[in-house]
């Protein structure tokens, strides 16, 4: 099942994303694409994780990623109905030609598929083995006991919740079910009670993995076991009627009595009433998303005394890495959260180099520290990125990602390191900028942040056409560069106190600020190169450089 969802992970994972990412506020689309995105990733806890950092992007609200959760309970259905076709026969030759499509396909897309089918070969094939070990508890006393106190739906959810918390995923729970119904060891009423407590024992991978996390997190994992737990109570009554309407839609082997004819119908039939309890669910809980969001913001309010921790990273969840394309999605916001920084950061330079006193340069080197631990967070996190299987457009992406967090490093750098030595030297010289040349830095300052917003507005919207202008403002940059340059040499041949000590300092600011805008034009070449390579395009010339994972 690993290799599975891996691999239908990989192969479909960018478009997952984009579809994700369009997402309207109809109600019936998310319930359709949240059955979609499961069925993939084959566990609603991280379909509901993934709900968690769409939120916190922006990218979607609270009331929309209901209806995504509602649907990730129909999702996880699918594995139980394709585990309930009898085609055990087919797994060997499933696996070998998943396995010959993987190793001797030059195409990327079709390993993958080969990989797809490779995984479910092997599913089947395990199914067939434990369907082998559990046939002599057909005749086992004390098995045949505790299958017999099943029959009680509140015991046997108990114990599906409570066997699916520890192993975390209702899917292998429902298709245990099935494989013990393959040898009659299980009847449809005792199955479906420990299903329905199935899916309360999932919710706990969403509750464990919001500990600690954003209220967006607390509030998604909320909604996705308020819903299963107020779906299940609904049901946990009428099963024998969910069992009822479960044969009813399934088909029926005649001519065959007891143990072999549960064996032929029962693994069907769990399969159906797994669908028909979510399904009728979904059906019930559509017309009611905002007042279920309403609900969970009013029992899980926001806190506003909490105020957001500079240095802790609020996008990088280690639960995005199972989905690589959503992952780098969650590093890039979290680049751009740093490039916020480092523009508040460049923003503060000018009162601070022309005339500030030496106590504000403690909020400078504060800032930039809050920006080296960020950057330490989202490199060790597109590490963690590197090690799964990429494609080529996703490698090509995580490079991107890694250049302009270390260029976005480096702003911070020149400003903790070479402003601060530079306005120390200054404030010991007792060096004044004139109103005048203080006066034409500013305008070249302005322009640098200008550039460096663009550059990180281009980032944030994938938006080439910002970082061609940026680009473009080299021209203009070099130009005022020059007078500036001419404007304090003027003044060093003038008979004016400390001339060279005031030119050595000024120059060393305009040097600063212009090593802060080829890292902005850098970062805007990037993510153009960035967008050639997803469309597939060819990228724009440029100097080979290496970059540095530290």
């Amino acid at each position: 099942m690993d290799i599975l969802t891996r691999s239908l992970k990989r192969a479909t994972g960018d478009h997952m994303k984009a579809i994700l990412a369009r997402l309207t506020g109809n109600r019936f689309m998310g319930v359709g694409l949240g059955a979609g995105v499961t069925s993939v990733v084959q566990s609603s806890s991280v379909t509901t994780v993934i709900m968690v950092g769409f939120i916190s992007a922006g990218l979607m609200t609270m009331e929309q990623s209901v209806a995504v959760i509602i649907g990730a309970n129909i999702g996880t259905t699918i594995t139980a109905q394709i585990l309930a076709f009898n085609i055990t026969k087919l797994a060997l030759p499933m696996i070998s030609i998943g396995f010959l499509l993987y190793f001797t396909s030059k195409s990327e897309s079709w390993r993958e598929y080969g990989n797809i089918l490779l995984g479910m070969g092997m599913i089947f094939y395990g199914m067939t083995v434990m369907s082998g070990a559990m046939f002599p508890l057909r005749t086992y006393e004390p098995f045949v006991n505790f299958m017999t106190s099943l029959e009680n739906p509140l015991y046997a959810a108990a114990i599906g919740a409570v066997f699916t918390a520890v192993i975390q995923s209702s899917s292998a729970t429902t298709g245990i079910l099935i494989v013990m119904a393959s040898q009659g060891l299980i009847g449809l009423t005792p199955a479906i009670g420990i299903a329905l407590g199935a899916n309360i024992g999932t919710c706990v991978t969403a509750l464990l993995a919001s500990i600690g996390k954003p209220r967006e997190a607390v509030r998604a994992a909320m909604v996705h076991t308020l819903i299963n737990v107020v779906g299940v109570l609904i049901w946990i009554g009428f099963v024998p009627q969910l069992a009822a309407m479960a044969r009813a839609v399934s088909p029926a082997n005649t001519g065959l009595t007891g143990a072999t004819l549960l064996a032929a119908d029962v693994p069907r039939q769990i399969a159906n009433a797994h669908t028909l309890f979510n399904v009728i669910n979904a059906a019930l809980f559509i017309g009611f998303t905002s007042q279920i969001a309403r609900l969970v913001n009013w029992m899980l309010p926001d806190k506003p005394e909490m105020i957001e921790p500079q240095n802790v990273p609020k996008f990088l969840d280690a639960a995005l890495l199972l989905t690589p394309a959503i992952a780098l999605d969650a590093a890039q916001h979290e680049i751009e959260r740093l490039g916020r920084r480092a523009i508040k950061l460049v923003n503060q330079i000018m009162p601070v180099a022309v005339s500030g006193p030496r106590t504000r340069l403690a909020d400078l080197i504060k800032l930039d520290r809050s920006i080296d631990a960020l950057h330490q967070s989202i490199i060790a996190y597109l590490g963690e990125i590197s090690l799964t299987r990429l494609t080529k457009v996703q490698s090509a992406k995580l490079l991107h990602l890694v250049a302009v967090v270390n260029d976005l490093e480096q702003i911070g750098d020149l400003v903790s390191r070479d402003l601060v030595t530079s306005v120390k030297k200054r404030l010991n010289e007792n060096v004044v900028v004139s109103p005048e040349t203080a006066k034409i830095i500013r305008k070249f300052h302005k322009r640098v942040v200008t550039a460096l917003q663009g550059a990180i507005d281009a980032l944030a919207r994938g938006d080439t056409s910002t970082a061609h202008d940026v680009g473009l403002m080299k021209i203009k940059l070099r130009q005022m560069s020059h007078e500036i340059a001419l404007h304090s040499l003027e003044r060093l041949t003038a008979n004016a106190p400390k001339r060279v000590k005031t030119y050595k300092r000024e120059i060393e600011l305009i040097e600063i600020l212009d090593g802060i805008f080829r890292l902005a034009r850098r970062i805007a070449r990037s993510q153009i190169n960035s967008a050639n390579v997803e469309s597939g395009a060819k990228p724009v010339d440029e100097p080979a450089k290496k970059l540095a994972v530290e």
